[in-house]
């Protein structure tokens, strides 16, 4: 993975916890619900990270009670879940500190579409596999045993 060209047309340093699992793992599917998007890699389905960078702001702007500051900050779009949620992680300050918020497709009339995240992508996998992030999971595994298919 090239990761200082796919910062550069980004914009954005990734964080730590991104890159790492895109190291170990690449991009793919955990259980068939958690599709994790990489930077541009050639024969990639997954490859499609950087097509949705600022790709929240609309939506963002529609929920002002989503974020406390008055600007909004860059959006990274780094996962899919399999109900059609789209998780973003929100490019705040540091890279480490950046948090996941969730569009979610399917909320009740009225109701904010956003799900803000207080941790980073790897806690924010763990908490949607686990079911900790209700209600954006579900617990998918009694064995606390997780598949993931990568494209390697």
């Amino acid at each position: 993975m090239d990761w200082a060209e796919s910062e550069r047309t980004a914009g954005l340093v990734f964080p730590a916890d991104y890159r790492e699992f895109v190291e170990t793992y690449d991009g793919g599917e955990i259980d068939a619900y958690l599709s994790v998007s990489t930077p541009p890699a050639p024969g990639s389905p997954c490859g499609d990270l950087l097509d949705g960078v600022d790709s929240a702001p609309g939506y963002l702007e529609e929920s002002g009670t989503l974020l406390s500051a008055g600007t909004l900050p860059p959006s990274l779009p780094f996962a899919h879940l399999g109900h059609g949620d789209v998780a973003f992680s929100l490019c705040e300050d540091t890279p480490g500190d950046w948090r996941v918020a969730v569009l979610q497709r399917q909320v009740a009339y009225g109701a904010s579409p956003w799900v803000v995240f207080d941790g980073g992508m790897a806690s924010f996998c763990v908490a949607v596999l686990t079911g900790e992030a209700s209600p954006l999971g579900a617990r998918l595994s009694e064995e606390d045993r997780h598949e993931f298919v990568g494209r390697r």
